[in-house]
This record gives C-alpha cells, structure tokens and sequence, in this order.
C-alpha cells in the first residue's frame, strides 16, 4: 500500500512550482554548463564539468523524489477544516504550562513544516500529540528537549488553503 503524503493545495501547488522549474529552467541550464565544460577539454581535472555532473545529479533526485511526494500527495484544503478538534490544516494557540507563554502552529505535512514560519508536522511529537484534541484539553508531547506540558486555547482555520 502507498503511504499518502498529507499536503495542504498551497503546499502540493509549491512543490508543483519547484517541479516545474527543475524539469524545465534548471535541467536544461545545468547540461548546457556541462557543454561548455566539455569545451574546455581534459574532464579529470575539470572542476567545472564536475560540478555540473554533480548539480545535474542533484536535480535529477529532488526531480525523483518530488515525482514521488506529489504522486503520493493526499492534498486537503485547509480553509474547509472541521474546527471543533486539532486536525490537519488547523492553527491551534498552545499554552505552556510550564512557562505561561502562548505558542501558535499550524498543523502540515512534513514538507510544509517550518517551525519559524508557525507551521510544525503532524508527524513530530507535538503535532501527533495534538491531532484530536479540543479547546481545554491538555497535551502531553514527548520532544527531543524532553516531556512538555500545553494547554489548548484556540483552534482556527487557516488562513491559506
């Protein structure tokens, strides 16, 4: 069975975007580089045909593995989110109990997750811990940096589908 990819449309239409340019600007800048290093004669100590052989290397998997993840991609709009309970797409507003301070996230897909851009995985220890749960209800999430206590007081839609 293929594992699906949970990805919000903002996040499948990005990683689209990347594809797309990899396959159509890069793929071909990065061969014409190869020419033209081609040119300049012996390739053992050419440096810059081999850097091109290794940017074309690199292409050429980010190619293979976004073919994979948007094959896969279980794409869901955000904005039409059931808000009664912590779910994929929601923004959900933390607080720690142990510091009093608040903490917002939405919850994505390991591709999308930026912890500096508000956004954290529904894979990681925080994001599973919090799938399912309501306004009032306490977390428990077992991070690298240790066990952390939340409370949660907000549950919103996102403002990007």
């Amino acid at each position: 069975m293929i594992e699906r990819v949970p990805m919000s449309t903002q996040g499948y239409q990005r990683l689209r975007d990347e594809l797309q340019r990899l396959e159509k600007v890069e793929r071909f800048d990065v061969v014409k580089a190869i020419e033209v290093a081609r040119a300049h004669g012996d390739l053992k100590e050419n440096a810059e045909y081999h850097a091109a052989k290794e940017r074309q290397g690199h292409i050429e998997g980010r190619i293979m593995e976004l073919k994979d993840k948007l094959g896969r991609a279980e794409v869901i709009d955000c904005m039409n989110v059931p808000l009664q309970r912590a779910v994929f797409g929601t923004v959900v507003t933390l607080l720690d109990l142990e510091t009093d301070a608040q903490v917002c996230y939405q919850l994505l897909g390991p591709e999308e997750a930026d912890v500096k851009k508000g956004s954290i995985s529904v894979f990681a220890p925080l994001g599973r811990s919090l799938l399912g749960k309501e306004v009032g209800d306490e977390v428990i999430a077992k991070t690298p940096g240790g066990t952390r206590e939340f409370e949660v007081i907000e549950i919103a839609a996102s403002t990007f589908s």
